[in-house]
């Protein structure tokens, strides 16, 4: 059976190693940003005019999206034997020269179907490199926080992976807006790539200077015989169910309601690629003033009744939101953009300390391995083909939202039976009532 997961110490990383870590995944978010807002001007340069360029284009991220699992449990593996801070050094490595290799690609008019095909290989190395990315921040966060601020601290790591998105957006819109429509395609896409690779060179000077994980450090050798991915399996089945749900509404909402939402301003509510890529970043900037607030108060009142609330508004707003945003209007699609993004940023809050929380130190990353990059995979990088592969099969333009509706729908009642792990939280109980004395565990 699943026992509660050990309070993490007091101790605490010096506000340095807490900074450099949240913000560099600024980084992670701004390339998977970047592809998808850049979808349309790609599949012209690497897949041609056909009709099929556009589902091809957003293909490619879904098979290299399928990649983070099995680069998190590789990573996992090595960050719960050697330490967070070596496998936040290899991954954000990798990442600064995956993305120097794609500013610098042929293109389909230079190599043909071949350049596609390079495309898709350097998306499959940022996939590998950003699975191990993800789970070692979220670990690194939440032990090196001091307990009664873990869900602020690890929001502020989310707060920042959508910088990264509307850096994304920002440095996509300027691409476009700046340069003519055959210099955007013969070279001026290069330029958020080239950008993105200076971004995490800088990032990867600075994370040599973090110090190791408190937590991490106190945990004795963990024995090769003992693999950190078996140990998982066999006893923490539960958290991994959890872990799973929480990440699939996280992702879905993300990447349906963030992230492909210019591609679907774009092919279905009638917007210029400019108009299109501004409309989002102005959302991210909602997004990015919402994410804190949602994380502190997650620390006050608890992960579950944030969760229950952002579960909620999943199931209810997608349909208005994506019906706001074909209304032919600058204004109803800003706001549907806006409340949407919103919803996606607050479950993306509260989740990084949530999951995180289900696993004990000595198999934190291999859990988050296998239960929420896992989820991510298949509702993340997945669901943006999904999407405009349901509304060019139906002539539905309201599918996308009825998407992220269902999964939310089903992940609610695992919300509902969700334990309760923050420290600090003072939970709220209806007036009148009297609160009954919990088991203490053994």
């Amino acid at each position: 059976m699943d026992s509660a997961v050990p309070a993490l110490t007091a101790d605490a990383l010096p506000r340095s190693s807490i900074v450099v870590a949240a913000l560099s995944t600024v980084v992670e978010w701004y390339d998977f940003t970047l592809y998808l807002y850049m979808t349309t001007v790609l599949s012209r340069v690497f897949f041609g005019s056909g009709s099929s360029s556009l589902l091809a284009t957003l293909a490619v991220f879904a098979v290299a999206y399928l990649m983070r699992p099995l680069g998190a449990m590789v990573f996992g593996q090595v960050g719960d034997r050697i330490g967070r801070r070596k496998v936040l050094l290899m991954s954000m490595a990798v990442m600064t020269a995956a993305m120097l290799a794609t500013a610098l690609l042929p293109t389909d008019a230079q190599l043909g179907a071949a350049a596609g095909a390079l495309m898709l290989l350097l998306r499959c190395v940022m996939g590998l490199a950003v699975g191990g990315e993800y789970t070692g921040v979220t670990a690194y966060l939440v032990e090196g926080a001091e307990p009664r601020r873990r869900g602020l601290v690890a929001s502020i790591a989310s707060a920042a992976s959508q910088i990264g998105a509307l850096l994304a957006a920002a440095v996509a819109a300027l691409t476009v807006t700046l340069t003519s429509a055959s210099a955007l395609d013969a070279w001026g896409w290069r330029i958020p790539f080239l950008f993105g690779a200076l971004l995490a060179g800088t990032v990867l000077i600075a994370r040599s200077t973090m110090r190791e994980s408190p937590e991490f450090e106190k945990q004795p050798e963990n024995p090769r015989e003992q693999s950190p991915l078996l140990v998982t399996l066999r006893t923490r089945r539960p958290a991994l169910y959890r872990t799973f749900a929480i990440s699939a509404l996280g992702s879905v909402t993300y990447y349906v309601g963030i992230s492909y939402v210019p591609t679907y301003l774009g092919s279905v509510g009638g917007f210029g690629e400019s108009d299109s890529l501004w409309l989002s970043t102005i959302a991210a900037v909602a997004v990015v003033l919402v994410t804190p607030l949602t994380g502190a108060l997650s620390d006050r009142i608890g992960r579950r009744p944030v969760l229950l609330l952002f579960g909620a508004l999943a199931v209810v707003l997608p349909l208005a939101t994506f019906g706001l945003m074909t209304h032919g209007s600058f204004a109803a699609a800003l706001t549907g953009a806006i409340v949407l993004a919103c919803v996606a940023g607050g479950i993306s809050a509260v989740a990084c300390s949530a999951i995180a929380e289900q696993f004990p130190v000595a198999q934190r990353l291999s859990g988050l391995a296998l239960g929420a990059t896992a989820a991510t995979a298949i509702f993340g990088g997945l669901t943006p083909y999904a999407s405009q592969a349901l509304v060019d099969s139906t002539g539905w333009a309201l599918a996308p939202g009825a998407l992220v509706a269902a999964i939310a729908l089903a992940v609610v009642p695992v919300l509902r039976g969700l334990p309760e792990t923050a420290p600090a939280a003072r939970p709220l109980r209806p007036r009148g009532r009297t609160p009954q004395p919990q088991p203490q565990p053994r």
